[in-house]
């Protein structure tokens, strides 16, 4: 299966953000931080001994980007000169262990510099990895303006730290910037095509101090015919960190931690679509679909306020031509029977999946979660695979949880990564809802896990 996902490998520069997505995912895999630090520790001491030099001098910083640099010391040791200036006490446990090991080297370790130390013939940028910007603060700043004033050649770590020059770039595993040289550091590639923790950790926090609303108005479209559904979907939205879920639905019942909006009569009509409107404009995230039913009249209203809404999810029976599409951003959750409905069947194989998603991801000009054995999610141009989620899940509710994650993860960050963290994250909780219950397991068994398997389990 593995080579038939090939096709989907990352390429060209990377985002950071990616990157660490990817960097993460690779624990999922057995590949820890401290074995990936020293590989890439490993990979830059041999760039620095094709650059023949008679001395050394290696920058780190207080983040891995300067374990990197600790690791690449240690290689270096008995080789060359080599001088380390580091700018704090390390960070993170890798970075200290990296450290530490230097004890048993014959390396001149700083905390202090001058003009002089900068003679070095190469010098090794492991300042400040992904995530750093301008201005920098000190002692950053006057470092890197000793190393751009200095003869000798710049190797940077991974990527430059901001402002500084770089002779050449030594990425890893891929490219976070135009002209890096690229080498293994034995992340599997599962970790790129697969969603995993890398892709919970990438869910924005609240900051402390954060005000009631920071993390979103979510309002659920739906009920009629099913009445649990939007229910399930708005509790799913809270769990997943929205601040405050508002369900409108023809539907009687009372939730003391949603707001109901009762739409008088059995259906959702167009005497609602006024009222529907005013409640879409003040929320961040509109999730329309859950229970709604198929009715032409239902389905209409829904996909208005759909286009109306400034984010939304579609799912169920509004998964239907013509597709509605929020005005920013949309995610779309369809079966197989769904996307057969509006795209095409779908096939077995899973690398073809992954082709008819994508297609369908830019025919809809959204983000598309197939849903499945193993999940598909695209946008058009990335495709990522998920598998976490239990035989128990095919009871009936769970893609209502499942819409109400994404929409409640969508209030706080962009569409694709909400879609890879939702669905993984829904799965995992499934995981966790499978071994109490079995065979037995019920929708809401997914909501008692998904807030912590979102912020944390970490």
């Amino acid at each position: 299966m593995m080579r038939d996902l090939v096709q989907f490998e990352l390429s060209g520069v990377v985002s950071p953000e990616t990157m660490r997505v990817v960097d993460n995912n690779a624990d999922d895999y057995g590949i820890s931080a401290a074995q990936r630090m020293e590989s890439a520790g490993s990979v830059l001491a041999a760039a620095v001994r094709s650059e023949c030099p008679a001395s050394v001098l290696i920058l780190c910083g207080t983040g891995n980007n300067g374990g990197d640099g600790f690791v690449c010391a240690r290689h270096l040791a008995k080789e060359y000169s080599v001088k380390v200036i580091f700018t704090g006490e390390p960070k993170t446990p890798e970075a200290r262990a990296a450290f530490s090991s230097l004890d048993g080297c014959p390396v001149e370790l700083a905390s202090s510099w001058s003009a002089e130390d900068f003679s070095a013939d190469v010098i090794v940028d492991a300042l400040l990895g992904t995530g750093a910007s301008l201005p920098l603060k000190e002692p950053y700043a006057s470092l890197v303006g000793l190393m751009n004033e200095a003869k000798g050649r710049v190797l940077a770590c991974d990527m430059p730290t901001p402002g500084g020059r770089a002779d050449r770039v030594i990425a890893f595993h891929l490219a976070k910037t135009e002209g890096a040289e690229v080498y293994s550091i034995g992340i599997p590639f599962g970790a790129e095509v697969f969603c995993g923790k890398g892709d919970l950790l990438s869910v924005p926090k609240k900051p402390a101090g954060a005000h009631k609303g920071w993390a979103g108005y979510v309002l659920v479209i739906g009920g009629g015919p099913y009445q649990g559904a939007p229910f399930l979907a708005g509790t799913a939205a809270l769990r997943s960190g929205a601040d405050v879920v508002r369900v409108a639905a023809p539907v009687d019942g009372f939730m003391p931690d949603l707001i109901l909006e009762r739409l008088p009569g059995n259906k959702v009509g167009k005497e609602h679509l006024t009222r529907l409107l005013a409640l879409a404009e003040n929320a961040g995230v509109v999730i329309a679909g859950p229970g709604l039913g198929a009715d032409p009249e239902s389905l209409e209203v829904a996909s208005q306020v759909v286009s109306a809404a400034k984010r939304a999810v579609v799912d169920a029976d509004l998964l239907r031509n013509p597709l509605p599409k929020a005005r920013e951003q949309t995610i779309y959750t369809p079966h197989a029977g769904e996307f057969a409905r509006v795209f095409c069947p779908v096939p077995e194989k899973l690398g073809e999946r992954g082709i008819i998603v994508r297609e369908a991801a830019k025919r809809a000009g959204g983000t598309v979660l197939l849903k499945g054995a193993v999940d598909v999610i695209s946008d058009g141009s990335r495709v990522k695979f998920n598998r976490s989620g239990a035989p128990g899940m095919t009871t009936g509710g769970t893609g209502d949880v499942l819409s109400g994650v994404c929409g409640g993860l969508l209030a706080r960050m962009d569409a694709f990564e909400a879609a890879c963290a939702a669905v993984h994250a829904a799965g995992l909780a499934g995981e966790l809802a499978d071994e109490d219950t079995g065979d037995g397991l019920i929708a809401t068994d997914l909501l008692r896990h998904l807030a912590y398997i979102v912020y944390k389990e970490k």
